[in-house]
């Protein structure tokens, strides 16, 4: 009797998940195949924020989708094409990805996720500029959250393919995004590029050197912040020198 009871349960739950899928799949093929009187009632648009995103606005979206003539409220479904809504967004170069689809209550949902900015870049000899974690540029100057500043005499490539990922281990890091205001960018006497971090509590100048392994040389400076400079302060000394391996040299 237990046994039976078991399997009904058993059954029952089977059919309602196959219920489920079938409504899925009929959900689906009602949007896809909209009849030719029925238009697009609603918009769902979400943006995917985050803490360091802010490019994106419903009303920005809303009107380049009007520009291209392509706005979909109030259009017949069957003239919608989607995938048209999302390579005129894609061109935004403050957007990530895009996903646009109908579905069967007569609305276009758009999902948009942003770029996500990590570091900005204010060389000496060039206009300012954004980099987000995977290395691309946005020109945007104007973005209103604070990030890390990149500021010397840098090269492009020197800040896509290496400040993005120092900016990004920051912004990613709760205390580090908290403690290091700028990056300074110089020449040494071989004409490398080498960094200095400008911390935000503390007299002190971080001289990381080379970006080379520079997550080791943070977790260094970490361990020296919470054994070292908690007990004897912050202000101790001019100069933290991470340069060279396993070793950290400070100055008063």
């Amino acid at each position: 009797m237990i046994q039976l009871k078991k399997g009904i349960k058993i059954l029952i739950g089977a059919i309602l998940v196959l219920g489920v899928a079938t409504y899925a799949v009929y959900a689906a093929i009602i949007a896809s195949n909209p009849s030719p009187e029925d238009r697009c009632t609603h918009i769902e648009l979400n943006i995917e924020q985050n803490p360091h995103s802010g490019f994106i606005t419903n009303e920005i979206i809303e009107n380049e989708l009007h520009k291209a003539n392509i706005y979909p409220k109030e259009r017949l479904l069957a003239d919608i094409r989607t995938r048209d809504i999302e390579k005129t967004l894609m061109k935004n170069e403050f957007i990530e990805q895009v996903e646009c689809y109908k579905t069967a209550n007569n609305t276009v949902t758009i999902n948009i996720k942003q770029r996500t900015p990590v570091i900005y870049i204010l060389p000496d000899n060039g206009k300012g500029y954004y980099i987000d974690k995977y290395g691309k540029i946005i020109t945007k100057t104007n973005y209103p959250v604070n990030l890390p500043v990149a500021t010397g005499i840098m090269s492009e490539a020197y800040a896509t393919k290496c400040l993005s990922k120092l900016g990004a281990y920051i912004v990613n890091d709760e205390f580090w995004n908290s403690q290091i205001e700028q990056i300074y960018v110089k020449a040494n006497a071989d004409r490398e590029y080498v960094i200095d971090l400008i911390p935000r509590v503390g007299n002190h100048v971080i001289h990381l050197g080379h970006i080379t392994n520079f997550e080791n040389k943070l977790h260094r400076l970490m361990v020296f912040y919470e054994k070292a400079l908690s007990q004897i302060g912050w202000n101790k000394y001019s100069s933290i020198d991470l340069e060279y391996e396993g070793q950290i040299i400070c100055k008063k």
